[in-house]
């Protein structure tokens, strides 16, 4: 059997000391998080809406779903809920901005979507 060497428990001190606060970094409160998975559950329940990403039309699952694993990849970055809407929900990765195409063909930002939808959850 290898004998751990000072260096190597050392190593595995700092990590363990090091993990915690790396994790609560990372967690939101809970109502911000709270806000952000209604959010998701509004684009969700959208059904007469399209969302429109890089040209593309998704329906409101599609989107939902998407909008929860680019949240779920980019946790570090999202410290509240208006930091999900600007990181997360107002543009691509090639920077368009999101749309979103009602019936009737009326479209707007997703950005003002989301803006708007956070709004009624905090009245």
């Amino acid at each position: 059997m290898k004998k751990l060497t000072l260096s190597t428990i050392s190593f595995f001190l700092l990590l363990g000391l090091a993990i915690p606060s790396f994790v609560r970094g990372q967690t939101l409160p809970m109502d911000e998080k709270q806000k952000i998975e209604a959010l998701i559950m509004q684009v969700g329940a959208a059904k007469d809406a399209r969302f429109v990403r890089n040209g593309s039309s998704y329906n409101a699952n599609t989107a939902a779903t998407f909008l929860q694993l680019k949240w779920e990849a980019n946790a570090s970055e999202v410290k509240s809920v208006r930091d999900f809407i600007d990181k997360i929900g107002t543009m691509s990765g090639i920077g368009k901005p999101y749309l979103v195409r009602f019936k009737g063909g009326k479209e707007i930002k997703g950005r003002d979507f989301l803006l708007d939808e956070l709004k009624k959850l905090d009245t």
